[in-house]
């Protein structure tokens, strides 16, 4: 299974996993609001093991979670909302939901450093309660008496997503230290290398004009093989021995 962001060519095939499973259904538009408005929170689940065989094929998208930022929050506090969570019948209890969530719940604090998440969910619907409540940590809130189209109640309910944030730090500082044992490392490798022959200057680079220069033997001079080594500086970003056709001088 694939889990990736949704991307605008997704939301027809979103549309219908919303329509198929849920009755809170909305227009394309509204998809396509929340893709171009935050595109780093919603995500798609994809069936990787039933790849498009062609180019023009529909990807076989099971599941989605279409999330959002509140723009103008009552209470000041900057969070996030999920607006819809769906997966197909055929792809439930395999974990999806779960990862589409937390995928989304972690977009919302690396992106727009998101205080909290909310979520309002039928009051009947005890599949996605149990999902909300029991594995992912929310806490209901309050009940808004009449909130769907057809009369029945919602739980609002919201998770604290400081957690997230203290993984993150968590990760950057073990990031940094160890860059830091990287950097000193690499010191003290430099340190040990003093006084190493790392060969002559390469030309008169270096070389005390005053230095009368020493004439080296050729290959044809000395009777060898026409390839020689030779090492030259590292100041000159070479350190390894390279090969010198003499033969031509």
């Amino acid at each position: 299974m694939d889990i990736r962001l949704l991307k605008p060519s997704d939301i027809p095939l979103i549309q219908h996993a919303n329509l198929e499973n849920l009755p809170e259904n909305y227009f394309l538009k509204y998809y396509l609001y929340h893709a171009l408005s935050w595109p780093q929170l919603s995500y798609v689940a994809v069936d990787a093991a039933r790849p498009a065989k062609t180019p023009y094929d529909y990807p076989k998208i099971v599941g989605y979670v279409l999330a959002k930022m509140e723009e103008e929050p009552t209470d000041g506090v900057q969070h996030g909302h999920i607006t819809s969570l769906s997966v197909m019948r055929t792809h439930r209890r395999l974990g999806i939901a779960e990862k589409l969530m937390r995928q989304s719940q972690q977009a919302m604090v690396e992106t727009f450093g998101a205080q909290y998440v909310s979520l309002h969910v039928r009051v009947s619907n005890q599949a996605a309660i149990h999902l909300y409540r029991d594995t992912l940590g929310f806490k209901n809130e309050k009940t808004e008496n009449k909130y769907y189209a057809d009369g029945e109640d919602a739980y609002c309910m919201k998770l604290d997503l400081s957690f997230i944030r203290e993984q993150i730090q968590e990760a950057e500082v073990d990031a940094g230290s160890s860059e830091k044992g990287a950097e000193k490392e690499g010191g003290d490798k430099e340190g040990g290398s003093e006084g190493v022959d790392e060969g002559e200057a390469v030309g008169d680079v270096g070389r005390d004009p005053n230095t009368p220069k020493t004439k080296k033997k050729t290959t044809a001079e000395k009777g060898g093989d026409k390839q020689v080594k030779v090492r030259v500086g590292r100041a000159l970003g070479v350190g390894e021995l390279v090969e010198r056709d003499e033969s031509k001088h």
